[in-house]
Order: C-alpha cells, then structure tokens, then sequence
C-alpha cells in the first residue's frame, strides 16, 4: 500500500472489544481514551484487536494476528496463574496456533509488585515472576505494565502502531 492509503486507512480504524469483556464504567472510560469507534464482537484470544476499511471498501482485521489480553492488576493476574490457569493457557495457545502475537497488559502493576508480593493472592512472588517469564518464553506474548488510567491510550497505540506496519507490509 502507498503511504496514502496506509493513512487513510489508519484514519478509519476500529477498536474490537471481546464481547466477553463486561460492559462497565471502566470499560466505557477505556474505550474513550482510545479515541477510537469501537464494535463488541467475540475474539478467539485478548480482549482487544482492530480493524479497519480500505479505500476499496474491503475489511482489514488483524484480530487473528494482535491481540491485548488486559488484566486490571496482579491479583486478577494469580487468578489466572492458579485457579483459572487452564482456561489461561487454552487461550495463549490459541494465539501461538494462530500465529499471533499477544500483549499481556497489566494494570496497576509492575516488576517490582510482583517481586515483592505486592498482591492479595497467596501466589508466591516466585511463582508469579516465573510463570510471566514462562509466558515470554511460550508464547509470542509482551507484557506491558501501565497504571489504570493510561490503559486506553496504550491499546490504541499499540493497535495503530501494529495496524500500520501490517499495512505498510501489504
């Protein structure tokens, strides 16, 4: 694509949110930070991808190739790690499969919180740096960390910037 049609195109992109993802205040606040028109449509992986329109009028989505997988702080987190650690991994493994790449963003958290234990959740610091470092080797997956109220900001860059290269490659 030349660099016009890559701008276009970049003017009309969309924000996809898992319909899983439930409909909240915070959520609602997220999504306005990006800046962006968004569609609630089921994702196989994430929370959130993108879309948009060429010129031509097809569709361009990248849900099978980029997905944000947000967690809103490291308790939610251990969830996933323990109890919810099946249905966590069925979800990263759907990604590696489809080839994709994942960002693990993570709210209200950083490197430090985790090693320090930080969290409510009887989770070891141990266990936790070693399962986010599991999830770096396994999988094609960036971890982010980022407080609450930059989350959307950081959704739609990591989405444009994601978005554009794929465009810039067509």
């Amino acid at each position: 694509m030349n660099p016009f049609e890559v701008s276009s195109a970049l003017k009309n992109l969309t924000l996809i949110v898992d319909t899983r993802e439930q409909d909240t205040d915070r959520l609602r606040r997220r999504i306005r930070q990006t800046g962006l028109s968004f569609v609630r449509q089921k994702l196989d992986f994430g929370d959130y991808s993108a879309k948009t329109t060429l010129d031509n009028g097809t569709e361009f989505d990248i849900s099978g190739s980029v997905s944000i997988e947000r967690k809103m702080n490291l308790d939610e987190l251990c969830a996933c790690y323990c109890k919810g650690r099946k249905r966590f991994t069925r979800e990263f493994e759907r990604a590696k499969l489809a080839g994709a790449k994942v960002y693990l963003l993570i709210e209200n958290a950083n490197w430090e919180k985790a090693y320090n234990g930080s969290y409510r959740s009887k989770m070891s610091p141990q266990a936790l740096t070693a399962s986010l470092f599991a999830w770096l080797a396994r999988y094609n997956c960036q971890i982010i960390f980022c407080k609450e109220e930059t989350s959307g900001k950081i959704i739609r860059e990591i989405l444009y910037r994601e978005m554009k290269e794929r465009l810039e490659s067509e």
